[in-house]
């Protein structure tokens, strides 16, 4: 129903009320007057027949009586109308004329009360009013003494008359003033309605034409022309709210798109475009106070647990796991997990290719397919994995785990954020990583691509501080090549370079992952063995120590060159209470195997210490 047809209707239904309670109002009036018009008759009637009574016993003629009451009754209208006596006037004078006697219940109240009674008797042809009035003894001012002639005291009654009147005719007469008052009423509606609907459709068409405006601007389209018939101030509305349109349209009509730069359309789902560009406007907000406090972070361990937070924090993610994958050698490490166990098989860290994510470069929804990633350990648990590549050497993956299917469509809702906030952190990952890889070459030699004597200068306190916390030990061993100086004079250094490069692969062959090989100073190399037993340390050595020993270098025509070693060790803490103090040792078990015969491995004592030189 439209808004018009509702106005009508209820304005309608209002002015009927108002008629319905005219009539009604008319109605009882009409009837209370016509009740009253009927009984004042049957007083005036009954006080005739009073007096006319009272003049027929005066003057002896009782017995005409009937005729005076057939008289009164037809003279007034009256439809019929009796006397009856009353007990002590039936006791002294009889029971009078056959026609004077009580004939209903009413006739016996009232001369039982001596009490007036009204009842009106009605059906669907005629309506009858009875009245029934007392006739009392008393002494009237023109001294007619009831009580001379009757033996009865003042205020007794004497009898009663009885009297019916049609008031069909008032009915009918009342119901045409009815019709009448009606047919003006709606005659008048009419009137009013005409008039409002001339004098309003303007307004509602300008209110439906403004409806449509603005359930266009809903969608985004402010290019609604606003029109109107109505003059004066709906005209002045008009033609502001188009300027106000038109504005729009300028100022915002694109908003959505621009802000499409940032985040790409559609990461919103509304229809209102005020509250998909308000939405839009606050991620930004979020995501640009992120960013602005990973810039400061010292480390990409630091953006790492940032971007762990927002999963947590503002995401709510009950149920996941953080990788960072390596995309040259294809390994994955695990960099953090809300779970003790991840649902991924352990052959997965190890061949990043075998998750589906990684390897299809898109986000995976277990529900989308059963069995989607075979790689996955738990067939019960819903996930959500969405991959993210860094560059040409890292790449992320967040795997985000539910039993709850309506958990993973939230998720699944969140995927866009989320990589917003990825997208957010890539440069500043990006510049981590080349810093690490720049901080990582000048902490390394360039020629033999170990660790130089400033890594160790940097990273020594971090290893005391672990091995002090977990019980670490640490063999030192310094090595050094047996007249290495002559090598250089003799044949230059083109031959020199040879030898140390050959000895760096060498020491990088014979050691573990969690070993450090350093390259002290010249030819000068520190090899630090991380709880390594006395066996296996000297095992260590003496395998480094034969394998250089082997190598032959060319160094022209037909003259090949061997080299051998020095090498001192030192055990930390046996040995000394700190790295650097062994570091030490180690050096003067190397001097002491230098100045003993060279080309042997020496462990440190305390007995190789001159006098005063312990420190």
């Amino acid at each position: 129903m439209t808004t018009k047809s509702r106005l009508l209707l209820i304005v309608t239904i209002m002015l009927l009320g108002l008629t319905a309670a005219t009539i009604v109002n008319i109605s009882l009036n009409f009837r209370e007057y016509s009740i009253n018009s009927a009984v004042e008759k049957s007083q005036m009637a009954a006080n005739i027949v009073k007096d006319g009574l009272t003049a027929h016993m005066v003057n002896g003629i009782m017995d005409k009586r009937q005729y005076f009451l057939d008289k009164i009754a037809t003279s007034n209208n009256i439809k019929s109308l009796w006397i009856a006596r009353g007990d002590k006037v039936i006791a002294q004078y009889g029971e009078g004329l056959y026609t004077e006697t009580i004939r209903d219940s009413i006739d016996r109240e009232v001369l039982r009360t001596g009490e007036s009674i009204q009842k009106i008797t009605e059906n669907a042809k005629n309506s009858t009013l009875r009245v029934t009035i007392p006739y009392k003894a008393s002494t009237p001012i023109d001294n007619t003494n009831c009580i001379s002639c009757h033996n009865v005291n003042r205020g007794d009654t004497l009898g009663i008359i009885s009297m019916e009147f049609d008031i069909s005719e008032m009915r009918s007469s009342g119901m045409m003033t009815i019709l009448k008052i009606l047919g003006i009423n709606l005659l008048f509606i009419v009137v009013v309605l005409a008039l409002i609907n001339y004098y309003v459709t303007p307004y509602l068409n300008l209110f439906s034409n403004m409806q449509s405006g603005i359930k266009k601007a809903y969608s985004g389209d402010f290019t609604h022309q606003f029109f109107s018939k109505v003059g004066g101030d709906a005209k002045n509305v008009v033609e502001q709210m188009n300027s106000l349109f038109r504005k729009m349209q300028e100022t915002f009509g694109d908003i959505k798109y621009n802000l499409a730069t940032f985040i790409p359309q559609g990461c919103v789902s509304s229809s209102d475009p005020l509250y998909e560009a308000k939405t839009i406007i606050s991620e930004l907000s979020d995501i640009y106070k992120f960013k602005k406090t990973i810039e400061l972070d010292a480390s990409k361990d630091e953006v790492y647990t940032r971007i762990i937070d927002i999963l947590k924090l503002k995401y709510h993610v009950g149920h996941f796991a953080f990788y960072e994958v390596n995309n040259v050698t294809s390994e994955r490490k695990l960099i953090y997990s809300t779970e003790e166990d991840t649902i991924c098989f352990e052959k997965t860290n190890k061949n990043a290719l075998e998750c589906r994510a990684y390897r299809t470069n898109s986000v995976t929804v277990s529900t989308e397919f059963p069995n989607l990633c075979q790689a996955c350990i738990a067939l019960d648990i819903n996930y959500v994995c969405i991959p993210f590549n860094i560059n040409h050497d890292i790449s992320l993956t967040v795997s985000m785990t539910s039993q709850n299917r309506d958990e993973v469509e939230l998720m699944k809702k969140n995927i866009s954020s989320i990589r917003h906030y990825l997208e957010a952190a890539k440069p500043v990952i990006e510049s981590q990583i080349l810093m690490e890889k720049l901080k990582d070459t000048s902490l390394r030699d360039g020629m033999t691509g170990l660790y130089n004597r400033r890594f160790l200068e940097e990273i020594i306190d971090k290893i005391m501080s672990k091995a002090n916390r977990h019980k670490d030990t640490y063999i030192i061993m310094m090595l050094d090549v047996d007249f290495f100086k002559m090598v250089n004079d003799t044949y230059g250094h083109d031959v020199g370079d040879k030898v140390i490069v050959a000895l760096s692969k060498v020491l990088k062959n014979n050691i573990r992952e969690s070993d450090l090989a350093i390259r002290y100073g010249g030819e000068e190399f520190l090899i630090m063995l991380c709880n390594a037993t006395n066996e296996g340390a000297m095992q260590v050595a003496g395998k480094i120590h034969s394998a250089f020993g082997a190598l032959s270098f060319d160094v022209g025509s037909t003259e090949s060159l061997k080299k051998t070693l020095s090498i001192g060790i030192a055990k930390f803490p046996t040995d000394g209470d700190t790295i650097w103090k062994c570091i030490k040792y180690a050096d003067t078990a190397l001097y002491e195997a230098k100045h003993t015969g060279r080309n042997k491995i020496v462990e440190f004592t305390p007995e190789m210490f001159k006098s005063g030189e312990e420190f």
